[in-house]
């Protein structure tokens, strides 16, 4: 179990792996495909720009989300280029402070702050709130993210949270019999009592504060709260604000059906 890292920022010394160059479309892709992969969005999202005829392959309006693109087409969406890049997932160990998504009147830094402009455009797969830290996944595909995010795949996550006072036992056998919720009955895999005011909680849902809510129900807050492992891939050693490129393998460690 990994234990509160006090670095607020990345170390600037910390090795990092910088994401292979961009590569080009296979031959015959899917048109839908093509576009998630080019962090349009998700490939529902881009099957929307070719029913509203905004995307053309080669000068030519496409008319079909199932249309091939052949290696070396151009493709143009609103009449800009766009390329399909090679997938990347990134473990990103995310900061207390920082938010998943800019809102007009945030000023707070947001996650793609952290990340170089080598990447493109990022999706975070699930968010963490604001005040809460640790284990967050990125991938510059849409459609990817969208997979990664499913509730299908019931995925563990795992979190360590430090609240206001020491819980007692029936108060942790109610989050393992579960809450309700405005969205529906939350519910704990396992928690256990680490010492003193913190447990180890983890969960195969994902409500929106989740954790945060289910403690609230039984009259407790939560100071903090860090996200240590998601499936088999574990948080480590990255410091607050560092990154590193999942491999094939890493990947396999998630435990999700893509």
């Amino acid at each position: 179990m990994e234990g509160w890292n006090e670095v607020d920022r990345p170390s600037q010394n910390q090795a990092r792996v910088m994401p292979a160059d961009p590569a080009p479309s296979g031959e015959g892709m899917r048109l839908n495909r093509y576009l998630a992969a080019a962090g349009l969005g998700s490939r529902r999202g881009c099957e929307e720009l070719i029913t509203e005829r905004r995307v053309r392959i080669n000068k030519r309006q496409a008319e079909s989300p199932a249309e091939r693109v052949p290696e070396g087409a151009q493709v143009t969406v609103d009449g800009r280029p766009v390329r399909a890049s090679q997938a990347v997932v990134i473990a990103l160990h995310k900061p207390r402070g920082v938010v998943c998504t800019a809102a007009a009147q945030d000023k707070r830094p947001i996650i793609t702050d952290l990340m170089p402009r080598a990447f493109g455009r990022l999706f975070t797969v699930g968010r963490l709130d604001a005040d809460s830290e640790g284990l967050l996944l990125l991938t510059n595909q849409g459609d990817l993210a969208q997979q990664l995010a499913h509730p299908k795949n019931k995925v563990e996550k795992e979190y360590r949270v430090k609240l206001d006072r020491v819980p007692d036992a029936a108060a942790l056998r109610q989050l393992e019999k579960g809450v309700r919720l405005e969205e529906g009955m939350a519910r704990a895999e396992r928690i256990q009592l680490l010492g003193g005011k913190e447990v180890r909680m983890v969960l195969r849902q994902g409500m929106k504060r989740q954790i945060r809510l289910m403690f609230r129900c039984l009259g407790f807050t939560v100071e903090r709260l860090k996200r240590t492992r998601i499936g088999g891939l574990e948080l480590g050693h990255l410091v607050p604000g560092g990154w590193r490129v999942l491999s094939a393998y890493d990947q396999k460690k998630l435990e999700i059906k893509t």
